[in-house]
């Protein structure tokens, strides 16, 4: 079977619900194997709620199930499917904390702000891990660290550095060195790696279909193929204009992200967008399985165009960079993989990098000048976050709770964990997100070590 009849065939999910999208490249191995969604349906008819919350992703149903839990009836809008923006299709590592290093995230944030957030942040995966017993969540949570990986002494020197700081702050990360990292990734090609215990990997379509149901559980209302085409405010309520009807609200929760559009799609516009893709292959046999991960951690590295890669449940092994699966990427990115696979784990020899890929797919990032996300006020009573540049799971989950709060009063700004600020929209995006794609084209390209 070629490369494009395997992409062709992983479109329905294995559970029977409705596939996330026509595209078998938009949500690939996770549709295949997530469970199926709960019942919903597009909103019709006039509906009246508290607190509207725009967006069915990890943030918005995270949103949803602290509110309903709480005592309110929220409703909850997905324009598409549940999952369907970047919450379906990124790699599944729960990282604590983000990109930036704890003490310039601190600098950058100023007090209290940093502090605040490096608390959050850091007992974030936690929290997600917690929310998935409680709702018994079948997604494949493996809560057994992830590995930061460096190849270069470049790399090991940055290394250093993050355990450092997170070391000085009382959390248990740990350096390993060559030998030891061999073992935990059952790659020679790293000279070290730092073990964050805190973190770990999910399925993420299957959780946040399992959020869904739990939200839905706990007294939430959920409508899918619900696009918000308008929204107007009159007499104190918000008017949320959708094809099939409208919802009157007290409160908006905006949780769109770097896939908004219609009336919100200024808070896409102020991130730069970065596609990020994976390829997975078939379940490696028990034997070469056993040499790859064995402790299950999911891994990524300090390159500049950084590789990720972990097992699932079944043992497939997911390897990931930046780059679209799309145009002259398509067969130059997956070329990539293909090589990054045999020189990562030699053990596998050709028979697991000259056949095709069991599934592949790619989504959409949005990233912020300083890597940091953005809460803002978009009005009397309507609050929006984002900008999780790349680390949508653990904060996507902890901020939905955080804007639940927010909006029935549990929580005010002052004691938020990010200051209220304006959107402003960066410089030169376009030209950007065309920087990013070409350099992970021309980093692929001549990546041949």
């Amino acid at each position: 079977m070629s490369d494009a009849d395997r992409a062709g065939a992983v479109g329905a999910p294995a559970g029977g619900g409705p596939a996330t999208s026509r595209d078998p490249r938009t949500h690939g191995l996770w549709e295949q194997t997530a469970p199926a969604p709960p019942v919903t349906a597009p909103l019709a008819g006039r509906v009246a709620a508290r607190i509207a919350i725009v967006g069915g992703g990890f943030t918005g149903l995270s949103a949803a199930l602290a509110l309903a839990r709480s005592g309110h009836d929220p409703v909850v809008l997905e324009a598409a499917e549940i999952g369907f923006g970047g919450s379906g299709r990124n790699v599944g590592l729960v990282n604590a904390g983000m990109w930036v290093r704890p003490d310039d995230l601190s600098a950058t944030l100023g007090q209290p702000y940093g502090e605040r957030l490096l608390t959050l942040l850091g007992d974030a995966p936690a929290e997600v891990f917690a929310l998935i017993r409680r709702h018994a969540i079948a997604c494949e949570a493996q809560p057994v660290g992830t590995l930061h990986c460096a190849d270069t002494a470049r790399g090991l020197r940055e290394l250093q550095e993050r355990a450092r700081q997170w070391q000085a702050r009382g959390v248990a990360v740990r350096l390993l060195d060559k030998a030891e990292t061999g073992r935990m990734t059952g790659s020679p090609l790293y000279r070290a790696a730092l073990l964050d215990p805190r973190a770990g990997t999910i399925q993420p379509l299957a959780y946040a279909r399992g959020l869904a149901a739990a939200a839905i559980g706990a007294g939430a209302r959920l409508f899918t193929g619900s696009p918000v085409t308008g929204c107007t405010r009159s007499g104190g309520q918000y008017r949320l204009d959708l094809p099939q009807g409208h919802v009157l609200a007290d409160q908006v929760i905006v949780a769109t992200n770097a896939y908004g559009t219609g009336p919100w799609s200024m808070l896409a516009r102020q991130l730069v967008p970065v596609s990020y893709f994976n390829c997975a292959t078939p379940p490696l046999p028990a034997a070469l399985r056993a040499t790859i991960l064995p402790g299950r951690q999911g891994a990524w590295d300090t390159r500049q165009v950084m590789r990720s890669f972990r097992l699932d449940h079944a043992g497939r092994l997911v390897v990931g960079s930046i780059g679209a699966l799309a145009g002259p990427g398509l067969a130059l990115h997956r070329d990539w993989a293909r090589r990054t696979i045999a020189r990562l784990f030699p053990q596998l020899g050709r028979q697991f990098t000259s056949s095709g890929f069991a599934a592949e797919w790619y989504g959409t990032i949005g990233m912020t000048h300083d890597h940091l996300p953005r809460l803002h006020r978009l009005g009397p009573g309507m609050i929006a976050l984002c900008g999780y540049n790349g680390r949508g799971i653990a904060p996507g989950t902890v901020f939905g709770r955080v804007l639940a709060d927010l909006a029935r009063g549990a929580l005010d700004d002052g004691a938020a964990p990010l200051p209220v600020t304006g959107i402003r929209p960066p410089g030169l995006r376009a030209a950007r997100r065309i920087f990013y794609e070409a350099g992970a084209c021309i980093a692929h390209a001549v990546d041949a070590r």
